[in-house]
Parts: C-alpha cells; sequence; structure tokens
C-alpha cells in the first residue's frame, strides 16, 4: 500500500508522489477519510501571519485551517487605476479651488467661467468616484 503526497512549488505546480515507505504504511489508518497530504514550506514571517490568521479565524487546527482557505479562501486582485485617476481629479479640483479662494479673497470678485470650470471638475469626480463605486460593489 503507498501513500500518495502532493507537493507545491513555488509557482503553484503540484505534483503527486507515491511514497511506498514501510513505516508510513504501518502508520496509516484504513478508514480514513483524508488520505492524500499536501507539503509545502514558509518562512518565520509566513508562518507567523499563517498562526495570526488562524488565531483571528478562531480554528485551533492547522490542517483545519489549511483546509478550510484551500477550499473556501479567496483571494482578489484590485485594479487601483480608477482610484489613482479619482485621486488625480480631487488634487486638481482642490488646487482650483484655492486658487478661486485666493482670487475672491484678493479682489472680492469671482468670475463665472471659474465656477463653471470648477462644477464641471466636480462632475467629472463624481461620474469617476460612482464608477469605483460600483465596481467595488461587483465584488462578492
Amino acid at each position: 500500500m503507498s501513500n500518495k503526497i502532493i507537493r507545491a512549488d513555488n509557482a503553484g505546480n503540484a505534483d503527486i508522489a507515491n511514497n511506498s515507505n514501510a513505516a508510513t504504511d504501518k502508520n496509516k489508518k484504513p478508514n480514513r477519510k483524508r488520505n492524500i497530504r499536501f507539503h509545502f514550506c514558509a518562512s518565520e514571517e509566513e508562518t507567523a501571519l499563517i498562526r495570526q490568521r488562524m488565531a483571528d479565524s478562531g480554528i485551533i487546527s492547522l490542517g483545519a485551517y489549511f483546509r478550510k482557505m484551500a477550499i473556501d479562501g479567496y483571494h482578489i486582485n484590485v485594479d487601483l487605476t480608477d482610484v489613482k485617476e479619482l485621486v488625480s481629479l480631487l488634487r486638481r479640483c482642490s488646487n482650483n479651488l484655492n486658487q478661486i479662494a485666493k482670487r475672491a479673497n484678493e479682489t472680492r470678485n469671482i468670475y463665472e467661467a471659474d465656477i463653471e470650470d470648477l462644477r464641471q471638475q466636480y462632475d467629472k469626480l463624481w461620474d469617476a468616484a460612482n464608477g469605483i463605486l460600483d465596481g467595488l460593489a461587483k465584488i462578492r
């Protein structure tokens, strides 16, 4: 009788190795529900982070935590280009608003074209913010 061991490398590629060690075969329980083993290595920092997240989730068994994360866990890659555009628009609007406020304080005069330009920039800003919020709402 041989044990199946699945090993994964850093790229996530897995291979199954048959290990026919007599001592391992002797310790194998015949009615074991989970008979395939996974093996991977982690650094001390990664191990500390894994144990911290395991404690945060309230799971005591390391094997149970790994199974739960492998089956139920998920990873989200977020594209932040829209957020960068939003920040850029915020900076422009803030700069324009400061210039208009400075001119209003100096001359006690505000030009209608400046206010309209600021209003258009705020409309772009709100459109970008709504687009980002819609995208975030789709993440589940």
